[in-house]
């Protein structure tokens, strides 16, 4: 294609720890969530060339999976094709767009939409007119649940835009209030010193999952009792963390885990339990099954004070099987990031 006229990156966190969630769905009405953007980020680079017409002006480099190829409708991922029917490249130009991400795909933390919340940032750049974080997050969470067909809550999106530590309230779905957590810096590194996300080398599809528990739930909306003890969660986490009550933090941790497994026993899979017993031998304070829950996926742990436990558990995680994974992460303070190469 010769030299670009143009490049934009940008990159958006996933996201771990979502006391709350399954309160931020169409079936709970409304909502409260705590969540915690993180590292590794997902990242997006839109080249753009002149010169170009026709229908095959979009190529895509997955990088995580070397693959490079030309979108058409099927051809790809469709959640790109979606972004792309969204803002496609300009008149007269073709765009290649490269994708990474040191986050695996399926571990229940997000990355679909931090994925959407990363392209639809930079496709937006090459267009008049800027959209705000919360019409990125709202155009994102679209893309999935309306142009894909899957059930998904708003939380992966808004935190993939907003990054940082949040209190999200949904007065109406998909109307939502995000409250960013300030702390001080002593307590913000040592919550993320004490953070550890564990992959079980397996992905899953979460819309299933929510399939499964609307089944189950969905009939009785936002009266479900269960759905109650959720939101309680969320706003136990946001006032232990602005106390400054790690273990607190983690009782809701724990506690938040336990009402997943009440709204649907497969939401804590075999995988997960092994793990929660590492970590309640390595004195973990807290333990959450990421996102929707289910077999495969990851968990978020919260460890005590020792560091050295925390390295001895995540040994003993490995020798467990080999397809676990501690996957090192850093809280992120921003979300979306959208900047030009010059």
């Amino acid at each position: 294609m010769g030299e670009p006229v143009a490049v934009v990156n940008s990159s958006a966190p996933i996201r771990i720890c979502d006391n709350g969630g399954w309160t931020d769905t169409w079936f709970s009405g409304h909502g409260r969530i705590f969540n915690i953007g993180v590292s590794p980020r997902v990242e997006v680079q839109v080249s753009v060339f002149a010169g170009a017409h026709g229908s095959d002006r979009v190529v895509v480099h997955a990088e995580n999976f070397g693959r490079r190829y030309v979108l058409r409708p099927g051809s790809g991922d469709p959640l790109i094709e979606a972004a792309v029917d969204v803002a496609g490249p300009p008149e007269g130009h073709a765009i290649e767009i490269s994708i990474y991400s040191d986050a695996p795909p399926g571990a229940s933390t997000g990355t679909s939409a931090a994925l959407a919340v990363a392209l639809l940032g930079a496709l937006d750049r090459l267009t008049p007119g800027r959209m705000t974080p919360s019409e990125i997050a709202a155009a994102a969470h679209r893309l999935e649940e309306r142009a894909l067909g899957r059930q998904s809550g708003i939380q992966d999106q808004l935190c993939a835009a907003y990054g940082g530590i949040n209190d999200i309230e949904m007065s109406r779905y998909p109307h939502a209030t995000v409250s960013q957590l300030r702390i001080p810096d002593p307590l913000w590194w040592e919550l993320e010193r004490r953070l550890s996300l564990v992959f079980l080398g397996r992905s899953h599809d979460s819309s299933n999952v929510h399939e499964q528990v609307i089944a189950r739930f969905g009939h009785q909306g936002e009266a479900s009792p269960g759905l109650d003890v959720l939101r309680t969660m969320a706003g136990r986490s946001r006032d232990a963390l602005l106390a400054g009550d790690l273990p607190a933090l983690g009782r809701t941790m724990i506690a938040n885990t336990e009402a997943q497994a009440a709204l649907h026993p497969s939401l804590v899979g075999r995988d997960a339990l092994a793990v929660i017993e590492v970590a309640r031998a390595h004195g973990a304070l807290g333990w959450k099954v990421n996102g929707a829950g289910g077999e495969g996926g990851s968990l978020t742990l919260l460890n005590g004070w020792d560091a050295s436990r925390k390295r001895a558990m995540h040994d003993a995680i490995a020798g467990l099987d080999p397809r676990y994974r501690c996957i090192p992460i850093r809280l992120s303070r921003e979300g979306l990031r959208v900047w030009e190469s010059r």
